[in-house]
């Protein structure tokens, strides 16, 4: 391939080319996030509604199930942490001792 001279211009619309193709694929994931979140609360939802109270599952079942809501609270958890750091006016958060997330009770 022979050397392509582009001109300062020509340079910067394409790097805000790439930039503004860039954000648009961050858009489309965060959409992919809030559907399968969308699937994933409403397919629970139905479980939920048709199973009877005193009903057991398959060991695998409610190992998956115990996966899930482990993998579901530690994204929340994070999700929230950020969302409170992003919020706050203080330079210095703290840690644990403004917010703690042993006292975030999910679904209980």
């Amino acid at each position: 391939m022979k050397n392509i001279i582009i001109s300062e211009k020509q340079l910067e619309t394409l790097t805000n080319l790439v930039k503004q193709n860039v954000k648009e694929d961050d858009r489309q994931e965060d959409s992919m996030a809030k559907k399968q979140l969308f699937t994933i609360a409403t397919l629970a939802y139905k479980m939920w509604e048709s199973m009877d109270d005193n009903e057991t599952l398959e060991d695998w079942e409610e190992s998956k199930i115990a996966q899930c809501e482990q993998s579901i609270i530690a994204v929340v958890k994070n999700y929230m942490y950020d969302e409170f750091v992003d919020d706050s006016d203080i330079k210095d958060v703290g840690g644990m001792d403004k917010l703690s997330y042993d006292d975030l009770v999910i679904g209980k």
